[in-house]
């Protein structure tokens, strides 16, 4: 019986070991910028060890069927964004999103990513946004996260935390380098307001910002290595804190202009894909170490 009891005892420190709950990554890479042909890029995505893309949706039936079968053929997954149009009338721009949000369902993604609202609309008018995702979320079971985005409702953390106590059920997804140029200021793990977002993050955008852009110029240069480690900590401490079995990060350094580029010959000074790689390789590295 003794016997019995203490296999039933190291059964469960096994099971519920910090080691053994820790939740698998899954790392997508964004198209954004992509110059490379589908299955070029693809191929690529697959060879650097990602799990999957983060694109947005193609409209063109053409396009959709080579995404589907290049999906298919690297065993990659998808996450798709979708976005309210600020060029329409609001009437538009809402009844759009809906129509959307159903079309992108019917191909059951990982996740889907909306860039919601606009910083010129009002909380009500945003929050009409966040009210048809959660009705789409419940009834097909695809979460859907809105990102942390400039020119958004999510433009600013106090707006933020207004839309999370209007929508309860609102989820995230956390490109916190937005709020580091908009607020001016890199953003740490231990501000008061950010903690309070924080258990609302189903999802990361991986990309470095500092106090005056949304992007880093090269995130293994030394000068930027305290700014890297503030958002490691950051996305460390979301992941560790989620109840996700499987935490989806997509690595989201963008192209020129958000690349800086050598002025005259408008040459990048980086190269986007391995900053990318760098960033998810150094949130493996992170958790390798945990």
């Amino acid at each position: 019986m003794l016997s019995r009891i203490t296999h039933l005892a190291f059964l469960f420190l096994f099971l519920f070991s910090p080691v053994f709950a820790q939740q698998k990554l899954e790392f997508f890479q964004t198209d954004w910028g992509n110059k490379l042909a589908i299955n070029d890029f693809l191929e690529r995505t697959k060879n650097d060890g990602y799990d999957g893309i983060e694109t947005w949706f193609p409209y063109d039936v053409d396009a959709q069927k080579k995404l589907k079968a290049g999906l298919a053929k690297y065993d990659l997954k998808v996450i798709f964004l979708v976005g309210t149009n600020k060029g329409l009338t609001y009437e538009e721009a809402l009844n759009l999103y809906e129509e959307n949000l159903q079309q992108i369902i019917a191909w059951k993604p990982v996740k889907i990513n909306s860039h919601t609202g606009s910083d010129y609309w009002t909380l009500e008018e945003n929050k009409a946004f966040i009210d048809i995702a959660n009705k789409a979320s419940k009834a097909s079971g695809i979460p859907i996260v809105h990102e942390t985005h400039r020119g958004r409702f999510s433009y600013t953390v106090p707006l933020t935390l207004e839309m999370i106590n209007q929508a309860p059920d609102l989820r995230l997804n956390l490109d916190i380098s937005h709020w580091m140029v908009v607020h001016e200021r890199v953003i740490g793990l231990n501000d008061a307001l950010l903690q309070q977002i924080l258990p609302r993050i189903d999802h990361i955008h991986a990309r470095v910002g500092f106090a005056q852009g949304p992007q880093v110029n090269n995130p293994t240069a030394p000068e930027w290595q305290s700014t890297l480690t503030t958002h490691l900590d950051i996305w460390e401490h979301i992941i560790q804190n989620s109840s996700h079995k499987v935490f989806t990060i997509t690595t989201e350094f963008g192209p020129p202009p958000y690349l800086p580029t050598v002025p005259f010959s408008n040459v990048p000074i980086a190269d986007q894909w391995e900053a990318n790689v760098f960033i998810m390789k150094a949130i493996k590295e992170r958790f390798a170490n945990d």
